[in-house]
């Protein structure tokens, strides 16, 4: 689609110490179709104006509160045209229905919310509000994501038989929490986080991703949660079994108490024909093993890769593309969809990104895991996937 002019956005959230909300900033700006020119980035006014301002932006663009950022940008002559929500999970939707009902497009950090019965009032509202929706699911935009996703669609694997996920980390090994720190505070709070802990800040990735690659829904989990840091009020552990529509088996491992980890998320998916193997801290490559032969690594930018792959890609092989890349090919996706929303058009042939559906998929994901979880690690169905 034709740029036309740059799409002016708002944050809301994402100030001094945020760090997603830095990385949300240089996704956005990487293609150079958005530019940031308002935000309401703290809850308290001068902060909002001081920070705001350190990126150029005008004071009298820079609010005390969101509501304040809606009202005032409406009056304008040329009000923003879009709003990333960068805040603790339980603000998330209510952000995003003042937004919406603005007529403001919206992309929203992951979860979709702390509970699962308001992220289901508030897709009603959402669906028809005629605007886009975006959750920023990122890691589905790296191209070899792409690429695996389109093998197992076309056949390459075979018949699914196994998937396997897992995402490691281990900065809460120890209760960071009580020394101040501002994202272990929130992220271990049942009240800005919802109940799930690693559940929902990692173990929503992990499940989308396998979801998105292996193109499979899940029918049932059974979950066995645990918080190993005591005194802890969330999961810090998790370890999940799926199984997928079409019969199809999965395992599920998350973890924020796992020394040596750092951002150790990884995919393995095997079929009857064929396995393939990803690593996020490793992204330039993908493992396909077909049966009886000897396994090929696929390297980022490789002619015999897919267009989906292709046109992921930024830079030649041999110069490493990651997670700063990846996120802003979700935002080059929006940006596509927002130009053609302009003219009235369809989205461009390809243009793929998270959307509500998957917002309420990883919120059915961390609702039925805490429910199995209660019962004793029961399996619980997850509905409509059956």
């Amino acid at each position: 689609m034709p740029m036309i002019n740059k799409i002016q956005y708002g944050m809301v959230g994402g100030g001094e110490g945020a760090f997603i909300g830095e990385i949300h900033r240089m996704a956005a700006r990487l293609d150079n179709h958005f530019e940031l020119v308002a935000g309401a980035f703290s809850a308290e006014a001068e902060r909002s104006k001081r920070f705001g301002t350190t990126f150029g932006l005008s004071k009298d663009r820079c609010y005390a509160d969101y509501q304040e950022m809606v009202s005032k940008e409406l009056a304008r002559e040329q009000p923003i045209e879009a709003v990333v929500i960068v805040t603790p999970n339980h603000l998330h939707l209510p952000i995003a229905k003042v937004f919406l009902k603005a007529g403001i497009h919206v992309i929203c950090d992951k979860p979709l919310s702390a509970k699962l019965e308001e992220a289901h009032s508030f897709a009603k509202f959402a669906r028809q509000a005629d605007k886009i929706f975006a959750i920023t699911y990122n890691y589905s935009g790296y191209p070899l994501v792409r690429h695996a996703r389109e093998i197992v669609a076309q056949g390459e694997l075979g018949e699914i038989r196994t998937v396997q996920i897992e995402y490691a980390q281990d900065w809460l090994s120890e209760k960071l929490e009580e020394s101040g720190h501002k994202q272990a505070v929130w992220r271990t709070d049942p009240m800005q986080a919802g109940d799930g802990g690693c559940l929902s800040d990692i173990g929503t990735h992990a499940f989308h991703l396998a979801c998105f690659v292996s193109g499979l829904k899940p029918k049932a989990i059974l979950a066995d949660l645990k918080h190993f840091v005591d005194g802890r009020n969330v999961d810090d552990n998790a370890h999940i079994l799926l199984r997928f529509s079409g019969g199809a088996k999965g395992m599920l491992w998350v973890s924020q108490v796992a020394p040596g980890n750092e951002n150790g998320l990884r995919l393995r998916i095997y079929g009857s024909k064929a396995g393939l193997e990803w690593s996020q801290e490793n992204p330039n490559y993908l493992k396909l093993s077909s049966l009886g032969e000897a396994p090929k690594v696929l390297g980022r930018g490789s002619p015999e890769l897919s267009a989906a792959a292709a046109k992921m890609t930024r830079i030649p092989p041999g110069h490493p593309e990651g997670y700063i890349e990846g996120f802003a090919n979700i935002y080059n996706e929006i940006a596509q969809a927002i130009y053609a929303t302009r003219i009235g058009k369809p989205f461009p042939q390809g243009v793929l990104f998270p959307d509500l559906d998957d917002g309420i998929a990883g919120m059915e994901f961390i609702d039925a895991a805490l429910k199995s979880n209660k019962n004793n690690s029961e399996w619980v169905s997850l509905a409509g996937n059956d």
